[in-house]
């Protein structure tokens, strides 16, 4: 499930992708929905994780196995049932059965590359990621804010070692920053990768003083598209809007010529892979912030079924006066 990649090694050949119902990685889904038989080991079944509480699951087929508890479809439920030690008993009793594995190869189609681009053409979300995606290794970790960053670098595929750090529960807009500052200084031995919205950023731009002051050496991708994304897509309206900052200048100014920093506009493909060439290279014991310009209306399509399905969830008519 969303909250768990980069749990399961995804570099193991029966790894198939996240699970997320409606908007889960393609095949994988439809895979686990159609199971005679489901379980799901810590699974938090809210309404983001749910997407709107559509999840196709049926929970008599389910076996939900929580830290210390284990319910057997809809009941039996057995308290005082230790994750680890039920997992530990379960393997001893199973059998091989190749069947999902067999039918999610039956339904593959390998996935295609983003439309081609004109020259000059302004920068696409989908071309920013396919190379983040080419900057992964087992030296690098993937912080994803809350946003469209969350469907994006879902769909990123984490090579061996690669780190990966995702929060949904709370949906706390802004987390990313700190998250990014924590992480660096926790791991020195690998270089975090960012993907950050405008909206978010302004909760927490503050952050960026202190990894300087640490002499980090992260890479942040500012994602500009002026607006709270994820909220418009739940529930539209003029408080969706910010006030467009300079970011660059504003991380200039933090900088404040101490430490090792380097920032970055980019509004072109053809500027990003100059900017990430330099946060690779000569930058790459920098601080590295690089803003990204894009459409306000640039969302992947998982965010668009996502940002419907909680929407209907959770929408209410206003309240009478």
């Amino acid at each position: 499930m969303p909250s768990g990649k980069g749990m399961v090694p995804e570099h193991h050949p029966h790894f198939i992708g996240t699970y997320w119902g409606a908007v889960s990685t393609s095949y994988c889904g439809e895979i686990v929905e159609s199971a005679d038989a489901y379980l799901f080991v810590g699974p938090i079944f809210n309404d983001y994780s749910s997407v709107g509480y559509s999840l196709l699951i049926k929970k008599e087929k389910a076996v939900i196995v929580q830290p210390n508890r284990v319910t057997i479809g809809n009941g039996p439920s057995f308290g005082w049932v230790f994750m680890s030690d039920f997992l530990n008993a379960l393997k001893q009793k199973l059998r091989k059965n190749n069947t999902a594995m067999e039918n999610y190869r039956r339904i593959f189609v390998p996935p295609t590359l983003p439309l081609k681009r004109a020259n000059d053409e302004p920068l696409r979300v989908n071309i920013l990621f396919k190379h983040i995606q080419d900057m992964l290794n087992g030296d690098t970790a993937v912080i994803a804010e809350t946003g469209d960053s969350w469907f994006n670098c879902q769909k990123l595929r984490l090579p061996e070692n690669c780190g990966h750090e995702f929060q949904m529960q709370y949906g706390s807009i802004g987390w990313s920053v700190g998250a990014t500052l924590g992480y660096a200084q926790a791991d020195k031995s690998k270089r975090v990768i960012a993907c950050i919205g405008d909206g978010s950023f302004q909760v927490t731009a503050q952050d960026i003083s202190t990894m300087l002051r640490c002499g980090q050496k992260s890479i942040i991708f500012l994602i500009n598209n002026g607006g709270y994304t994820i909220e418009v897509e739940i529930h539209d309206g003029p408080y969706n809007v910010i006030k467009n900052w300079n970011y660059t200048a504003l991380v200039d100014a933090i900088h404040n010529g101490e430490g090792k920093c380097w920032t970055s506009k980019v509004r072109t493909e053809e500027q990003l892979v100059e900017a990430i060439g330099t946060a690779t290279g000569e930058h790459k014991d920098s601080l590295c912030f690089i803003e990204v310009l894009v459409h306000k209306d640039d969302t992947s399509k998982e965010l668009l079924e996502w940002g419907s399905r909680v929407s209907a969830a959770n929408s209410r008519p206003p309240n009478p006066q």
